[in-house]
């Protein structure tokens, strides 16, 4: 079909000036300029911005940005740089999204409708609890809403229900009975319960690796959480805190086993999540 028309001025008193005579009244749309600033950016942050920008058999750029912003970023703007003739870095992957809504409608600040960042800070709600919200509900096919009771609930039955009960009772009980230690085990007391969890979570993590590989955000997210239900399961199956298990050492390595992949569960998500899965590194 070829490519479209699409206007890059517009009729303004404050901008870059068009410099041509006959529109000498127009300045550019901020978006037909505006990418250069990740170049000059770069250049003011280090001198050796070309290892990034001008170095494009080593390196891969990707750029994250809304829907409406596509035509500047993947078209106009690489037009622009390989018209200069100088090898510069051209877009390699684009990961765009659809719309954010609130609460079935439009955001709006001029109209007090949304949430903020001023409104965030304002909550007391921890930064990763509002990462997590907005990266599982990531409009990445289609329009998603904010919603404040579906806020509330994937807080309790995703974050606190899913990965903060597996190290509450994991780790405390490692805490309480094995003098807050990784308790001892060897390979061969490992059972084929235990082999099968440790499969399952291998198969699932070269799974998130692909998915993020591919910048699908999304599911990434949605697959740690079934890798830390998947060792929750394994806790309330195995039921280290039984006596004759505690007795048989059996616990021993259920715990073992558990912190191991409480490991696991923090490094996936640590992306989403940083400074917060911090604090359960093990």
């Amino acid at each position: 079909m070829g490519l479209k028309p699409r206007c890059i001025t517009r009729d303004l008193k404050w901008g870059t000036p068009v410099p041509l005579e006959e529109y000498k009244d127009k300045v550019f749309y901020v978006w037909f300029d505006a990418p250069i600033g990740y170049l000059s950016i770069t250049a003011n942050i280090v001198p050796e911005w070309e290892r990034w920008w001008k170095n494009p058999k080593d390196v891969k750029l990707y750029q994250f940005m809304g829907k409406d912003n596509v035509t500047f970023h993947t078209v106009i703007f690489p037009c622009s740089l390989i018209g200069t003739k100088d090898p510069y870095t051209l877009l390699h992957h684009v990961a765009t999204t659809e719309f954010l809504n609130y609460e079935g409608g439009k955001f709006s600040k001029s109209q007090g409708l949304g949430v903020f960042g001023d409104h965030c800070m304002e909550t007391g709600i921890p930064v990763e609890v509002w990462r997590y919200y907005l990266l599982i509900n990531r409009p990445e096919t289609s329009d998603t809403d904010f919603k404040w009771a579906d806020f509330r609930l994937r807080l309790n039955s995703e974050l606190l229900a899913n990965v903060g009960n597996l190290c509450n009772r994991a780790l405390k009980f490692a805490y309480t009975n094995f003098d807050k230690k990784v308790p001892e085990f060897d390979k061969g007391q490992l059972v084929q319960r235990d082999l099968d969890l440790l499969a399952h979570i291998h198969a699932q993590v070269h799974r998130y690796a692909e998915l993020l590989e591919a910048v699908d955000i999304r599911e990434g997210l949605k697959l740690a959480n079934e890798i830390s239900s998947a060792c929750n399961k394994y806790v309330q199956d195995e039921a280290p805190w039984e006596k004759p298990k505690i007795e048989s050492k059996r616990s021993n390595v259920i715990i073992g086993v558990v912190i191991n992949v409480i490991r696991v569960v923090s490094l996936v998500y640590e992306p989403y999540m940083p400074s917060l899965l911090s604090l359960i590194h093990i």
